[in-house]
């Protein structure tokens, strides 16, 4: 019998996952996020990411509690 390995991944891996295109779900809500201009937002809870940002300066957030 095989043995089931967990799979746990760091925000990292998650956020070049969401930037990728791999992954579809918002790490804020968990709902599914749009893409537009090279950016990735969330339009349920405002979760955002931009491409440019990213590639330039590393990876920033911009979340609104709210």
């Amino acid at each position: 019998m095989t043995v089931v390995a967990p799979l746990n991944r760091t925000l990292d891996q998650e956020l070049v996952a969401l930037m990728r295109g791999v992954s579809l779900e918002c790490l804020v809500c968990g709902e599914f996020v749009l893409r537009s201009a090279g950016a990735v937002c969330c339009p349920e809870c405002g979760f955002r990411l931009r491409d440019e940002a990213a590639r330039k300066a590393g990876l920033q957030l911009d979340v609104q509690a709210g």
